[in-house]
């Protein structure tokens, strides 16, 4: 019954977020807070550590799985414009993730020419990280932001330059018999330290100018991280992974 129930609930969820097209610009963006104070969380004992500040050993060149060509130094890893996403040797599904990242200082560019990047679950789903501190984009594109889809509940952005953390609790589709969906993708995250999404169901894959459905796929799939071109740093990543 369940099943049957979320299955009926996606539709109506699709329906009332098409009141916003794509990528609208007049969609009210989130409100601004300002967050507590900066805190880097140590990885917990049961956690895989993804980057432990000296090496990318973790991590491959996403399209040919070659090592990741991403610069690293002073305890972190920067993006190198046009090596291409990396991606993590192992694959995950659900799963619990800590990230902290940092838009390029001083402030280059606007909208999402602006310390632009992404984590994605899966490969497929992300979790959009942006420059978005005193920065305006459409809002379902901003830092935080379920791109395409959901823009984060509030911003509470910190300037470039400056450590922001991403916690997410992401549960990954489920698909059943022909490869029908069972129950959608959710994420619940927290942007430091507030909450931006409460256990939200993503439509089907984050993508761009389109809204793309659902397709089967395996349950465990490398976690990635995008060139955008911009050169943003990464540090502390962590995953822990959740038993269905």
């Amino acid at each position: 019954m369940r099943r049957v129930a979320l299955l009926a609930l996606l539709p109506a969820t699709v329906m009332a977020e098409q009141q916003w097209p794509q990528h609208s610009r007049e969609r009210p963006a989130p409100a601004v807070v300002t967050p507590g104070a900066a805190v880097s969380t140590p990885a917990p004992s049961d956690a895989i550590v993804l980057f432990d500040g000296k090496d990318l050993s973790k991590w491959r060149t996403r399209k040919d799985k070659s090592p990741a060509g991403w610069k690293v130094e002073k305890g972190y890893f920067e993006v190198v414009k046009g090596t291409g996403d990396i991606e993590t040797a192992q694959g995950f599904g659900d799963c619990q993730l800590h990230i902290e990242w940092s838009a390029p200082a001083p402030a280059v560019g606007q909208d999402q020419d602006r310390g632009n990047s992404g984590v994605f679950f899966q490969g497929i789903y992300e979790l959009q990280v942006l420059d978005s501190y005193q920065s305006a984009t459409y809002p379902d594109g901003q830092a935080g932001a379920l791109y395409g889809q959901y823009p984060p509940l509030v911003n509470p952005a910190r300037p470039p330059g400056e450590w922001q953390s991403y916690d997410v609790v992401y549960r990954r589709p489920r698909f059943g018999p022909e490869g029908k969906l069972v129950s959608p993708a959710r994420i619940t995250a927290f942007w430091n330290g507030v909450l931006i999404h409460d256990a939200q169901e993503l439509m089907g894959p984050t993508t761009n100018k389109v809204r793309t459905p659902y397709s089967a796929h395996a349950d465990n799939l490398p976690l990635s991280l995008q060139d955008h071109s911009h050169p943003v740093r990464f540090r502390n990543v962590w995953i822990r992974e959740l038993r269905e």
